[in-house]
């Protein structure tokens, strides 16, 4: 039995590395410490693992760089919500996840994965319609009817949030039938964005947090009325005694006053907006 147990101890970090780098090909990862982290701060305490949705690739690097500050030494994997969820399910050894809906956070709850008391909903997300750079500018959905667009880009709605209410957004103004020729699926909403941008498909419905200000010619915001609030959910995940406290300290982060007007600058909008929608 011993030599089982240092077997199975061993063969954790392998597994994480290879998660670590499907998470770079499905959405991209920063492993290792943020950016301008001081060594000896970020020394006092365990490195968590951290899986986010895609969507989080902007507002969760910056708020990895201000955990450093703090000591923290935070590594971040991005991936779709139910991909990663799947992954915690069957045992992969994050500290934190960070869905883009709830129902993934439950997921991984259910099945004793996560701590129930720190299931928190810390954004609520906003879609776009973003045009290719070197098209004219989509202005509504209807136009994705037009001629000119071959191809719009969705993630995947089997794993994705965002795919699910970019769908959503389609059959509300009646659209779906006759775009679903025309759908493109990323396996996350980043990938989605990319095959915009590189121009695989002539426009994509994405997340607000990823599209910058200064492509704000290229998107148009979807209005939320047409889909389904996109409430979005974390959930400490950690074991070990000390990653747990280290994970708690940074959901206090994303949760506290400087997470949350970092989540607001980069599109997102807080849990209170609007009534909490």
């Amino acid at each position: 039995m011993p030599a089982k147990r240092s077997a199975f101890r061993t063969r954790w970090p392998v597994y994480l590395l290879l998660l670590t780098v499907a998470g770079a090909a499905c959405g991209g990862s920063a492993p290792g410490p943020a950016r301008g982290a001081a060594p000896k701060r970020a020394s006092r305490t365990a490195a968590i693992h951290v899986a986010a949705a895609a969507d989080l690739r902007r507002a969760f690097t910056e708020l990895a760089h201000r955990s450093a500050d703090r000591g923290l030494d935070v590594r971040l994997t991005f991936g779709s919500s139910g991909l990663l969820a799947r992954q915690i399910v069957h045992g992969a050894p994050f500290d934190v996840f960070s869905s883009a809906d709830l129902r993934r956070v439950d997921e991984v709850i259910d099945a004793g994965r996560g701590e129930r008391r720190s299931r928190a909903v810390y954004a609520v997300g906003r879609l776009v319609l973003y045009t290719r750079p070197d098209r004219p500018p989509v202005r509504d959905l209807t136009d994705l009817t037009l001629p000119g667009v071959a191809r719009v880009a969705i993630a995947n709605p089997s794993h994705a949030p965002y795919g699910v209410a970019a769908e959503q957004a389609l059959a509300s103004t009646g659209l779906l039938g006759t775009l679903r020729p025309k759908l493109v699926l990323g396996d996350n909403v980043s990938a989605a964005l990319r095959l915009a941008t590189s121009g695989n498909a002539d426009a994509a419905i994405v997340a607000r947090s990823l599209v910058g200000r200064a492509d704000r010619e290229r998107w148009r915001t979807v209005p939320a009325r047409l889909h389904r609030p996109i409430r979005q959910g974390l959930v400490v995940t950690a074991t070990d005694a000390a990653r747990k406290r280290a994970a708690h300290r940074f959901v206090d982060v994303v949760l506290g006053p400087e997470g949350q007007r970092i989540l607001r600058r980069h599109g997102f909008e807080l849990p209170g907006d609007d009534g909490g929608r």
